[in-house]
Parts: structure tokens; C-alpha cells; sequence
């Protein structure tokens, strides 16, 4: 069975492998060999037969096997033997390696020994003899060569070698200290001849010694350079006060101009003892001033301080020319570092007073802003009571030449405009922040803030809300007679002309005091210290020229509004249910067009600049005017069928102006506001569609509004006819017309001649109309 199942598989596995001649020519093509493996036809039995003919070959083959095994064993033997010979080698090689990197490092370590113990007996020898110039050099090669030997410094020699050269480095900054101090005493103000070659190469040992002794010989010469400085303009002196403060700055500029003559080459260049020099007398006039200024407030003028100031800032703004600032970094006492400013008014700067406004340059260019000047901050409160006190005067100033020439008057290039004090009163503000920010970011501007709030809010009281017309509490106006006669001389508005231009003249002021003041909010951020920032905050103030805006707009409103009143008043009170036919438009519609057209134009004019504002003015008088037309509509009772046609007329009359209104007289038509539109049409057609209802049947009210519900149902028009029919039939009876007493409009019942021509004769009279 096994046997079959082997057999199968061979004829499988020979069907598999057997290629068509094609392929097979192809393949003897592109790989031709001689190899009998390779042939198509190869038989493995008979190569194998005859690779081995007999069993005696097989054995022979065999042999050959056992005896190649014998020859690799024999190579592997002798690799292992090579292997161990080259590891012998370069261990022995590396041994001569060490030995030589071992003696290499020893005799370079003798040779720096050597060196080091004759560089320190040179440099004992040369210390005693002052001979800096050659200590210089050789100290600083015997500190190099003797970070060699850190590693040394438990053997007791090369530790020994150690200490001397710091003795002698000890002993050469305490020589160097004395030889300054005797050149220059601290003692007395005199002092010897020029500086020597000696202090010139010992300037140059201190720059390998210790760092303190570098500081040491700077603070005492430094100290002993200003010492004349302290004596000259002590507290006491009269040159101390602030109003000799040039003598300060000219002093120094001498010294340091008798400095780089006698000792500019005695230090080192990069020393830079010329700016430390500068830096140190700014520190020392810098608490000076301080001090004296804290004992003489009382004296401190604004004038004065502010001259002080100037020649401050000018003085470092001098610094920053002549010096680079790299001093300030080791320099006790050194100011902070001013935060970056931004001026927006730079290109007005030029044109100031240059008696009163410091001069400096940007903080960003000069690091020695603030170097002196920073004293000044704590009596900047004088510069501040003097504007508060300036901006009171300014403020009544402007009080009484508004009072002296008058509000503006119609028809003038003043009519409307803003208010001359207004521009004034900015410029002032921007002059006061430019000198304040240039005296200090810090908090003298918040105090400066606080000031500009208090007088912007007494502008907006006494300039602005102050000068508003008030309303009359008189009720004059059109009677019901002198409507229904068209008599056009009658009293009418309450407020003149003048009165209105006024009234323009100081909502437009309002509306640029809100746009400048929201400006000068953000100008102040920008100058103050980033971390006062939030302080800055005149929403309180914004707040206020807003409602001086609205209180504007509100009484022109209330005017206008009350102009037609009595003309509102006239319609309720006309005799509606004998009215017989419907003719032109009613003498009151006549007199509210006309009030419409003697005040909308003059306020159209004076608010040219604030457009926005013209239109809030236009939706506010419409939202007041239309509840109050439909509410007199609701009085005009009884009212015939005829009557509720004439007063549908006078509605659409009244919409039409209404829609024109923003336009109203004026030769170049805009198209109004959408928002406007809006809300005219809305309101005038709620009106109209009162009086539609009025002159339907009695039911009708009561079916247009189930209409209305069943449209908002959306139901198909069959279902909704069946439903009114059927609603229709539940109606009661109506009632005759007022017998409730309710506030409902009522009306007469026409006559057939009435009932057949109304409606002909309506069309006609809007279509007229329009």
C-alpha cells in the first residue's frame, strides 16, 4: 500500500516537473550547460548508477569522505594555533604602548615641574622687585602650567609648589593695593604726579589675579576720583538745589576730559574706566539729589523740576553717544532696565517747549535711562497737582467763553460742528502724556490717568450736558381750531433753531470726545509699565459721553415728538362719524408733515459727520411716534365707515413720509436704512390693518383672526373654507356699535349710496397719492 501511494506521488511529482519542449528550449537558450544535471531528460538513478557502478566505488567515495573530514580538522587546529600566536603579539605590543605613552606623560610632567618650580622662584624673586611687566606674563604661564598638576596635589611637593604660588598671588594684589593707595590716598582731594609705568603693567597682573582686586583698585580710584565731586555739592551747597544742577553735569565733563589726558593709558582699554567713572557719579548724583530734594520739597516748583529733569535726560541721553552701557551689568546699583515704550506722538515732539519738555532719547537706545532721572519719580506729584490745577482752569476757561460768545448759531460753519474746546482739550491731554511719559512710565502716569478722568467726566457735565436745552414745561402749541384751519403761524416746536444746532453741535462733540478718549485710553497703555496696564481704564468715561449722546438724541426725539402732539391730540378729537366723504389728506396729517419738515432737515445738516447718529435719531423718533399715532387712533370714536377711510388715507400719507423721512427735504435721496425701513413698515401697517378691520363687517375681526390661525396651521384651502363656514355659523349676534363702553373703534352704518362708492373712491385717492 505504501509502495502505490510513493509511486503516485513520484508520477505527480514528475508531472509537475515536466516542461514543454518550448520551455525548455528557451531555457537552454538563455542558461546553456553542459552540466548532466541540467538536461531535460536527466534520470537520477542512472546518473547515481553510474557515479557509482559497483558497491566496492561506493565504499572508495567514502573513504574520500572520512579523509576530508580529517584534513579540515587538521586547518581548524592550526587557525586556533595562529589565534593564540597573534594574541600573544599584541599583548605584547600593547605593553610597549603603555610603557611608552607612561613615559611620554612622565617626562612632559618633569619638564612642567621644572618650569613650575623655577617659574615660581622667578616670580617670588621679580615680586619683591616690583617688576610687574614680567610678572604679567609669567604669572599667567605658571597658573596654566599648574592646572597640570590638580590630579598631583596629594604629593607633598607639587602641594608645596601650589601654596607658594598662591602667596605670591596674595602677596602681589596686597603690593598692587598699596602701591595704588599710595599714588592715590584716599585722604584729601590732592593728588601726585601722573601715573607711572609701574601701576600701568601692575593694571595688567590684576587681570590674572583675583577678580576683587581688579574691583578693588576700580572702586578706589574711582572713589577717590569723585571725592572732590562730594565735597563741591554737598547738601549744603548752593550749587546742590536743582536750579544749578548744569554745574553737576559740567563738572563731570571736565573730569572725565582730565581723566582720558592723564590717565586714559594707565588702565587697561577694556577696563573701560572712562563710562565707569560716568556710571559711578550718576549712582552717587542720583542719591544726592534725592536726599536734597527730600529736605527742600517744599521748595520744589513745577518749573523747576521739570528744568531739572531736562538737563537730566539730556545729560544721559549724552551718555548713551559717548559710552556703550557694558558697565552696567557689574555696576552696583544700576537702574532697572526700562521697559519698551512706544511713542506714537514722536513727530510732534520736535515742536514743543523745550524749556518745559525733557529731551531724551528712545528707552530702547539708551541704557542709561533712568540712570539719574529715576529720583525725580517720587516729587513727579508736583507735575501732577500742576496739571490737575492747569486742566481746572482750562475746564473754566471754556465754561465762560462758552458763556461770553454763545452756543453756535444756524447757519454758521459752528452750527453742529464740534466744539473748538474739545480739540483744545486733547491736545492739552496729548502734551501732558508726552511729558509724563517721559518723565516716567511708573505710576505717576496712573496719577496723570486719574487726573484726565476727572476733567473729562467735568467736560461732559459742564461743557456738554450742561448747555442742553431744557424742555419747556409749558404745553403750548397747535389748538384743535387752528388744525382744522391749516393755520401754519402756530407755535409748534419747542426748541428754536439755535436751540437744535446746539443740541447737534453737542452730541457731535460727545461722539468725538468717545472716539478720542477711547484713543487716549489705548496711548496710555502703551506708555505705562506693562505691568500697570490694567489700571488704565476709562470705560467710566466712555460711558459717560455715551449717555451724553443718548440725552442728545433724546431731546430731539422728545421735540419733534412733542411738535406733533397737539396735532395727534386734534385727530382724536375730530368729529370722525360725520365725516361724508373722503377727500385729501386732514389738516393734522398737514401739520405733523410740516413739523416733520421744519426740524428733520435742520438735524440732518448739523449731523453730516455722525450719520449713525442721524439714523438712531430717525428709529427712535419712529418707535415713539407710531404707539402713540395707533393710540390715538384707538380715541377717534365713533367713527363712520367714510371716517375710517379718510383716516386710512391719512395713515398711508403719514407711512410715506415716515419712509421718506431720513431723506425728507433734502436734494441728494438716499435710500434709508433697511433697519429703519423695517420699522416703519411694521408699525404703519399694523395701524392701516386696524383700520382695515374697522371697516369690515362686525364679524369680520373675529374671522381674520381665525383666518390668521388656520394659515399658520398651513391646512388646504377646502379644509379651510369648511372650517371658517362652520365658524362663521357658531358667531353670536353682534352687538350694536359702543354698547360695551369698551375703548373699541365703532363706526356708522353707511348708506347703500356710501357702501357702493367707497371703496372706487379709496383706491382712487391713494392711487392719487402715490
Amino acid at each position: 500500500m505504501m509502495e502505490e501511494e510513493e509511486f503516485e506521488f513520484a508520477e505527480d511529482l514528475e508531472a509537475i516537473l515536466h516542461l514543454t519542449p518550448e520551455v525548455q528550449l528557451a531555457i537552454e537558450q538563455v542558461f546553456p550547460s553542459q552540466d548532466p544535471l541540467d538536461r531535460a531528460d536527466f534520470n537520477a538513478v542512472e546518473y547515481i548508477n553510474t557515479l557509482f557502478p559497483t558497491e566496492q566505488a561506493l565504499e572508495e567515495a567514502q573513504i574520500a569522505i572520512q579523509q576530508l573530514f580529517g584534513k579540515i580538522k587538521d586547518i581548524k587546529d592550526k587557525a586556533e594555533k595562529s589565534e593564540q600566536m597573534v594574541k600573544e603579539i599584541t599583548r605584547d605590543i600593547k605593553q610597549l604602548d603603555h610603557a611608552k605613552r607612561h613615559l611620554t606623560t612622565s617626562i612632559t610632567t618633569l619638564n612642567h615641574l621644572h618650569m613650575l618650580a623655577g617659574g615660581v622662584d622667578s616670580l617670588e624673586a621679580m615680586t619683591r622687585k616690583r617688576q610687574y611687566g614680567e610678572v604679567a606674563n609669567l604669572l599667567q604661564g605658571v597658573v596654566n602650567v599648574l592646572e597640570h598638576f590638580h590630579k598631583y596635589m596629594g604629593i607633598p611637593q607639587i602641594r608645596q609648589l601650589s601654596e607658594r604660588v598662591k602667596a605670591a598671588q596674595s602677596e602681589l594684589g596686597t603690593q598692587i593695593l598699596a602701591d595704588f593707595e599710595e599714588a592715590f590716598p584716599s585722604q584729601g582731594s590732592k593728588r601726585p604726579g601722573g601715573p607711572s609705568n609701574v601701576l600701568r603693567d601692575a593694571c595688567l597682573v590684576a587681570n590674572v589675579l583675583d577678580p576683587r582686586i581688579k574691583q578693588e583698585i576700580i572702586k578706589k580710584f574711582i572713589r577717590q576720583h569723585l571725592s572732590e565731586y562730594l565735597v563741591l555739592f554737598q547738601e549744603n551747597q548752593d550749587v546742590a538745589w536743582l536750579d544749578k544742577i548744569d554745574r553737576r553735569y559740567a563738572w563731570i565733563k571736565r573730569q572725565l576730559v582730565d581723566y582720558e589726558e592723564k590717565y586714559g593709558r594707565m588702565f587697561p582699554e577694556e577696563w573701560c574706566m572712562t563710562e565707569r567713572i560716568a556710571v559711578e557719579f550718576c549712582h552717587i548724583t542720583r542719591v544726592e539729589l534725592a536726599k536734597v530734594m527730600r529736605t527742600r520739597a517744599k521748595e520744589i516748583e513745577v518749573k523747576l523740576l521739570l528744568f531739572a529733569i531736562q538737563r537730566t535726560t539730556n545729560f544721559e541721553g549724552l551718555m548713551a553717544k559717548r559710552f556703550t552701557g557694558c558697565t552696567l551689568t557689574d555696576t552696583p546699583g544700576r537702574p532697572e532696565s526700562p521697559l519698551d515704550p512706544t511713542n506714537p506722538f514722536l513727530e510732534d515732539e520736535a515742536g514743543e517747549d523745550e524749556r518745559l519738555v525733557p529731551r531724551k532719547p528712545k528707552a530702547p537706545d539708551n541704557p542709561f535711562h533712568g540712570i539719574v532721572s529715576k529720583c525725580f519719580e517720587p516729587h513727579l506729584y508736583v507735575y501732577i497737582e500742576s496739571q490737575d490745577k492747569n486742566l481746572g482752569e482750562l475746564i473754566d476757561r471754556f465754561v465762560a467763553d462758552f458763556r461770553a460768545q454763545g452756543p453756535p448759531k444756524a447757519g454758521t460753519e459752528e452750527g453742529g460742528a464740534v466744539l473748538p474746546s474739545c480739540a483744545d482739550l486733547f491736545v492739552y491731554y496729548k502734551k501732558c502724556m508726552v511729558q509724563c511719559s517721559q518723565l516716567s512710565t511708573g505710576e505717576p502716569m496712573i496719577a496723570l490717568t486719574t487726573v484726565f478722568q476727572k476733567f473729562l467726566r467735568e467736560y461732559a457735565w459742564k461743557i456738554l450736558s450742561g448747555n442742553l436745552p431744557k424742555s419747556s414745561s409749558s404745553t403750548g402749541g397747535l389748538t384743535i381750531s387752528s388744525l382744522l384751519k391749516e393755520k401754519e403761524g402756530s407755535e409748534a416746536a419747542k426748541f428754536t433753531v439755535d436751540e437744535l444746532c446746539l443740541i447737534c453741535s453737542i452730541l457731535s462733540t460727545a461722539e468725538y470726545c468717545l472716539a478720542t478718549t477711547q484713543q487716549l485710553e489705548e496711548k496710555l497703555k502703551e506708555k505705562v509699565d506693562k505691568v500697570l496696564v490694567e489700571r488704565i481704564n476709562l470705560t467710566g468715561e466712555m460711558d459717560t459721553f455715551s449717555t451724553v449722546i443718548s440725552n442728545s438724541i433724546q431731546l430731539l426725539v422728545q421735540d419733534l415728538d412733542a411738535a406733533c402732539d397737539p396735532a395727534l391730540t386734534a385727530m382724536s378729537k375730530m368729529p370722525w362719524q360725520s365725516v361724508e366723504h373722503v377727500g385729501d389728506q386732514s389738516p393734522y396729517v398737514t401739520s405733523i408733515i410740516m413739523h416733520i419738515k421744519q426740524n428733520v432737515p435742520i438735524i440732518r445738516d448739523n449731523l453730516a459727520s455722525t450719520r449713525k447718529y442721524f439714523t438712531q435719531f430717525c428709529i427712535k423718533f419712529t418707535n415713539s411716534f407710531i404707539p402713540k399715532f395707533i393710540n390715538h387712533l384707538f380715541r377717534c370714536k365713533p367713527i363712520s365707515m367714510v371716517g375710517a377711510e379718510q383716516l386710512l388715507l391719512d395713515t398711508h400719507s403719514l407711512k410715506t413720509v415716515l419712509l421718506d423721512l431720513p431723506s425728507i427735504g433734502s436734494q441728494v435721496l438716499r435710500k434709508a436704512p433697511a433697519s429703519y425701513t423695517k420699522i416703519v413698515v411694521k408699525g404703519m401697517t399694523r395701524a392701516e390693518m386696524i383700520l382695515k378691520v374697522v371697516m369690515a363687517p362686525h364679524e369680520l375681526p373675529v374671522v381674520f383672526t381665525f383666518q390668521k390661525i388656520l394659515d399658520m396651521k398651513v391646512l388646504k384651502r377646502s379644509e379651510q373654507s369648511s372650517m371658517l363656514e362652520l365658524f362663521r355659523q357658531r358667531l353670536p349676534t353682534p352687538r350694536p356699535p359702543g354698547a360695551d363702553g369698551g375703548p373699541s373703534l365703532s363706526f356708522s352704518t353707511p348708506t347703500p349710496e356710501q357702501e357702493s362708492s367707497r371703496s372706487p373712491q379709496l383706491e382712487k385717492l391713494i392711487k392719487n397719492r402715490l
